[in-house]
């Protein structure tokens, strides 16, 4: 492999005003909170599907790999598509997939339809995630931590969300009210088909303008020290991945198990430890923009292993105010590492975003598939004590370059 720099084509700085550009982002904030809250409501139904059609562990694993392993396949894909040629109508097409399988798993009555139906809601996501994030970025005015932060706490908080409404709406009526969701997706679909106008708008001026040399960004590293400084954000994601799913999709089941909590508590309790990641989510991207990416990554990833340590032998008050902590540092990471990962690879924003995203739902859906397996042969504490350590694969951290220091060096 060479040891040449990657290049990049030049990133043009976007345009219009900052009111605008405010507001496409807050569009696309609420766009990701409905399009995660709806996503969310699939491992909300987990002890439901499981009751009613008598699933044992590793099935309902099998549903969260339906879901997430859909979108982590695409999205890469949709995203070097979209860096060559740019589909801004992309979005409402992509959320219009959700709501399909939204009223697919409402009518479910086996578990082939509730994978297909899983899977389309991955398919949604799989377009949606890498072109909005394409799109914040555009918006950004070169605060990029700070938007993709904006970005990443709708979907957050659309995640805490979810599991809530599970409780005091699914839960109580059973299956089919979740086709009251739809409405969600219907919004959503209205939100970003003005979003798509703006995209295209924006396009459009770009190209009577030829680009503009402003904004341009240029890759600082050799070919092989990006690409080695790739692999240690995709173990860094692993890290993150895998521990919060088995959390977002075995919280409950553990509760249920250790406590004796019924199914309302034990999504309560989720949700407050999701609640706690959509906070941290926000966090992460602005204190980068300030203090550099590099020491985000390091907080968020290694900070939270006294934490995870302690949470299975804690009792059902600790349990609770240990996965806050968690939540909080953890999910700070991300909006780090996708901006890191950008800016490793300008003129990649789709390509990036996607492979990122991508990664993040697959190791998840991979994570959710093994942890119900390791349940089922084991126990659900022994799940939780061995994810524990996974935290500790943040010390990789310490072989990221310093792309900061290295470009303000040039």
């Amino acid at each position: 492999m060479s040891d040449k720099a990657i290049t990049a084509r030049p990133v043009a700085a976007p345009a219009g005003s900052e009111t605008t550009t405010f507001a496409i982002l807050v569009s696309l904030s609420v766009c990701h909170l409905l399009n995660d809250m709806n996503q969310s409501l699939v491992p909300a139904l987990y002890p439901i599907l499981k009751e009613t059609y008598r699933l044992d562990f590793g099935q309902i694993g099998l549903i969260a790999l339906a879901s997430q392993l859909t979108a982590s396949m695409l999205q890469p894909v949709v995203g070097m598509v979209t860096d060559r040629r740019p589909q801004p109508y992309s979005l409402p097409i992509a959320m219009g997939c959700s709501l399909i399988g939204l009223l697919l798993l409402a009518v479910a009555g086996n578990y082939p339809t509730i994978l297909l139906a899983a899977a389309l809601v991955g398919v949604g996501s799989s377009v949606f995630h890498p072109e909005s994030s394409r799109v914040a970025r555009m918006a950004s005015g070169g605060r990029h931590g700070f938007a993709q932060s904006l970005f990443q706490v709708g979907g957050s908080t659309g995640s805490a969300i979810g599991p809530l409404l599970a409780a005091f709406i699914v839960v109580p009526r059973g299956q089919g009210s979740v086709a009251w969701f739809s409405a969600a997706a219907l919004l959503a679909i209205l939100l970003l088909s003005n979003v798509s106008l703006w995209y295209s708008r924006h396009l459009s001026e770009r190209r009577s303008s030829g680009g503009s040399a402003r904004g341009a960004a240029y890759a600082v590293l050799s070919r092989r020290k990006v690409m080695f400084a790739i692999a240690i954000l995709v173990a860094l994601l692993f890290s993150k991945n895998v521990y919060t799913s088995s959390l977002s999709s075995y919280y409950t089941f553990y509760l249920i198990h250790k406590f004796g909590l019924s199914v309302q508590d034990a999504q309560i309790h989720l949700f407050v430890f999701l609640g706690a990641v959509a906070a941290g989510t926000f966090a992460g991207g602005p204190i980068g923009d300030r203090f550099g990416r590099k020491p985000v990554i390091w907080f968020s990833i290694v900070g939270a292993f006294p934490f995870a340590l302690a949470l299975p032998y804690a009792n059902l008050f600790w349990t609770g105010i240990l996965s806050v902590a968690i939540g909080l540092i953890l999910a700070s990471a991300f909006s780090a590492i996708l901006v890191y990962a950008q800016d490793l690879l300008p003129g990649r924003v789709g390509t990036v975003a996607g492979m990122f995203f991508g990664f993040s739902f697959g190791l998840g859906g991979l994570g959710a598939a093994a942890l119900g397996q390791i349940a089922d042969w084991t126990s659900i504490e022994t799940v939780y004590r061995l994810c524990s350590f996974l935290p500790l694969i943040g010390l990789l951290t310490a072989f990221l370059p310093n792309i900061e220091q290295t470009r303000r060096a040039r």
